[in-house]
């Protein structure tokens, strides 16, 4: 398991998460987010109290 310590900056409901690949974006309200990691990876997060389920939203294929 890999520590890291997360870096961001709050602008009203959106956060900007930085890190050494880039900036990332998020949006969203305490407890649930959707949000796009610096390599184009989209997700959906949302938990309480230090436990948090993420989910990566795949691309659609072409022809769905």
């Amino acid at each position: 398991m890999g520590f890291f310590i997360r870096k961001s900056i709050n602008i009203g409901p959106i956060r900007l998460n930085l890190s050494k690949s880039g900036i990332g974006v998020s949006v969203g309200v305490k407890g649930a987010r959707v949000g796009t990691r610096p390599d184009g990876k989209k997700y959906v997060t949302a938990g309480r109290k230090g436990v948090f389920f993420r989910k990566f939203l795949s691309p659609k294929l072409k022809g769905e």
